[in-house]
């Protein structure tokens, strides 16, 4: 049996991992590469296997950098089925189509500027249509059933706690008479978050691939509902807006049912709300409709509330690009919840071009946001950005809140992995940044005692029952000035990490400067990050 990691690998986007056992090939997720132009190219890349060759695929969740390349996969050959929930089959049907028009409006804006200049056309990876025909090939299935992969290979899912319908994978494989358990938790969703069960508590396995996007971290302790209800009041005591770049799936359903809980204990005003995003809409329509993955808790709340679980009036869901155009030009203060929730792309950028420059205003991000992303660039501090070609100055009120993101933090997952009665080999450590995959990797094997590998793209590992043996990717042979180039960047990053740790050490005595040091070292980064990018 082989194991090779595809994505998701010292990043924390593109998850994709290959599985080779009876001579049969499986996938677990084929996520889309999001963040700087140096990892969105991997979306572009030949695949590393052939789509006609893979058997199957289990899939643990709807997030396009879990699923995003399945339409890709499917219009180049792929004709096996897609294993998941039947909340993760709902939300695929909105997000892979918008995901395939993004595709199809990127490159039609290219190819309109691009051909002018003489540049070569510009091809979507995929269209619409790739991605209604990929959806005829998932399968449906509920927590907790044992169900058949392949041959010599079983799955069982178990609720990851992260978004509606999110997966822990549970894979057990059967070959030359040797069993062997593996866990691929996909995305860990934080324990006690409103609306879905938390993660299940796992009986063990012998490998466990682990996510590690907070790995490095613990989310801030603070009474979330109380911050929330502070940044409205006194935004809205100022005349200004609150523009909330919310993940269309489950971050907006979150904040929609903290919004109401507050208003009905009168601890903000009965505000109008937009959420201007189709796809958030028809997500929040799935949501409501999905009461047997409620917790209990919400469950509670719609019996309470009449068999419905947002009940608010001064909501409104906007369809149309026009009607999104005319929240703008609507006297008062508003809550604006809009997609992307990192800020990238989207109708949010219409609603931070109108209130960005505002000082009165607040943007208000609540969840993970990756590197090249706008929404990382105002987090750590960016004075200008520029937007639809226009460059818009930074007076609004920028807040970062941690405790809604939907990832379980290092302290969490430590947590979690300590109740399996049975400890796996090694953890296999992912889909974070290498500073968050190396801290949590640390921790893992001086609380647990385990194994840890932190693996590149590429990587391998060979198992035999519950022997296993690394193989590292091989070296790209390259040009001697290439190979120079790689050194200094590979010195570059070591310095970076050297310096954040050593700023870390300075935040422990003096935050303030802690924190204007972390706002230069991370201009820096992206500095860098672009101009590698444009290599």
């Amino acid at each position: 049996m082989k194991l090779t990691f595809l994505g998701a690998a010292r990043t924390v986007t593109g998850s994709c991992y290959l599985l080779e056992a009876n001579d049969k090939k499986i996938l677990v997720d084929c996520g889309m590469f999001q963040g700087s132009k140096s990892i969105k190219q991997f979306n572009e890349r030949p695949f590393a296997f052939h789509p006609g060759e893979i058997d199957a695929m289990v899939l643990t969740h709807a997030h396009v950098d879990h699923s995003g390349l399945i339409p890709r996969l499917v219009k180049e050959g792929f004709k096996g089925r897609i294993h998941c929930t039947k909340s993760t089959q709902q939300l695929c049907t909105i997000l892979l189509p918008d995901s395939a028009h993004i595709q199809e409006s990127d490159a039609e804006l290219a190819n309109r500027k691009g051909l002018r200049a003489g540049k070569s056309q510009v091809v979507p990876l995929f269209t619409i249509d790739d991605a209604y025909i990929s959806l005829q090939y998932f399968y449906v299935h509920d927590f907790e059933e044992n169900f058949e992969v392949v041959p010599g290979i079983t799955a069982r899912l178990h609720v990851a706690g992260h978004i509606l319908g999110s997966a822990v994978v549970r894979l057990e494989v059967e070959e030359n008479g040797k069993k062997t358990t593996l866990i691929f938790s996909g995305d860990v969703g934080q324990p006690k978050q409103p609306i879905i069960e938390d993660p299940s508590i796992l009986e063990g396995a012998d490998f466990v691939t682990t996510e590690s996007t907070y790995g490095d971290r613990k989310h801030k302790a603070y009474d979330k509902e109380a911050e929330l209800a502070k940044i409205i009041n006194d935004t809205l005591e100022r005349g200004g807006n609150v523009i909330i770049p919310a993940f269309a799936v489950g971050r907006t359903q979150v904040l929609l049912y903290y919004f109401q809980k507050l208003t009905q204990e009168g601890k903000i005003p009965d505000v109008p709300i937009y959420v201007d995003s189709p796809m958030a809409t028809k997500a929040t329509g799935i949501t409501l409709a999905s009461k047997e993955e409620y917790d209990a808790e919400t469950r509670a709340l719609i019996e309470f509330q009449g068999d419905r679980l947002f009940a608010m009036k001064n909501v409104h869901f906007t369809a149309t690009p026009e009607e999104s155009r005319m929240i703008n030009s609507i006297d008062g203060p508003k809550i604006i919840l809009s997609a992307s929730g990192m800020a990238d792309a989207g109708r949010i950028l219409h609603h931070l071009k109108h209130n960005l420059w505002r000082p009165e205003c607040t943007v208000v991000f609540a969840g993970y946001q990756a590197d090249g992303t706008m929404g990382r660039n105002l987090i750590d501090g960016a004075k200008k950005v520029k937007i639809m070609g226009e460059t818009i100055h930074v007076a609004a009120e920028i807040v970062n809140m941690t405790g809604f993101s939907a990832h379980a933090d290092r302290d969490q997952l430590l947590d979690w992995y300590k109740k399996m009665p049975k400890k796996p080999k090694i953890f296999f450590v992912t889909h974070g940044e290498f500073s968050a995959a190396s801290a949590l990797g640390k921790e893992l094997q001086m609380q647990l005692g385990t194994a840890v590998y932190i693996p590149k793209y590429g990587d391998s590992v060979v198992i035999e029952g519950a022997d296993y043996r690394i193989e590292a990717a091989p070296e790209v042979e390259t040009m001697p000035e290439v190979a120079e180039l790689q050194d200094s960047i590979s010195s570059i990053e070591k310095n970076y990490m050297e310096y954040r740790n050593k700023i870390e050490q300075i935040a422990l005595r003096d935050s303030s400067k802690a924190e204007q040091m972390r706002k230069k070292l991370e201009k820096v980064r992206r500095y860098m990050d672009d101009m590698l990018g444009n290599i």
